[in-house]
């Protein structure tokens, strides 16, 4: 304890509260940049980038080149199962995607065969080609199943065009002798 002139001691002993006053906050750091900092962490992130911009692009590109499957599959949900109003929508579709001169003339079987060879089916055989058919030139009943066929084949059909199978339509050779 030490005395003070006027003869009272004076505590100097320092306290816990006196030595946090004195404690002098540490300087902040700088701030840590996210920007990549090697050349290698650069380069991937440019072959990324581009990679990424890339693939943006195919996506819009398919996005646009199947708006007419869009519109197809919105008219078809209005048509309410008229097999008239399916021949007519699937025509459409077909023109949109395909030349001209190779389906506007297609009619009869030659028509459900050329569905059927540009889609993974056969829905087109049988009942329901024949409702499709039919439907283009006189009134039907509604049928559902031309409805579900029409939708898979707007959803999943090729843009190239198959050509028939080889043979397809025509006979085998007959050996030289038979009759």
């Amino acid at each position: 304890m030490a005395q003070t002139d006027s003869g009272t001691t004076a505590n100097t002993e320092t306290t816990l509260p006196d030595l946090i006053a004195q404690l002098v906050p540490p300087p902040v750091p700088e701030a840590i940049s996210l920007w990549p900092q090697t050349p290698l962490a650069k380069t991937l992130l440019a072959i990324l980038s581009v990679f990424a911009i890339y693939l943006i692009w195919r996506a819009f590109r398919h996005y646009r080149k199947n708006a007419y499957r869009r519109a197809a599959l919105k008219a078809l949900r209005t048509v309410q199962d008229d097999p008239g109003e399916i021949a007519e929508l699937l025509r459409r579709t077909a023109l949109a995607v395909y030349p001209r001169q190779r389906v506007a003339g297609l009619t009869g079987a030659d028509w459900l065969a050329f569905l059927n060879r540009q889609y993974p089916g056969d829905a087109f055989n049988g009942e329901t080609g024949e409702a499709l058919l039919r439907g283009a030139y006189k009134k039907c009943a509604p049928n559902a199943a031309l409805t579900a066929a029409a939708h898979r084949w707007i959803r999943t059909h090729k843009t190239e065009i198959q050509s028939p199978p080889t043979g397809a339509g025509t006979t085998a050779p007959q050996p030289e002798g038979s009759p």
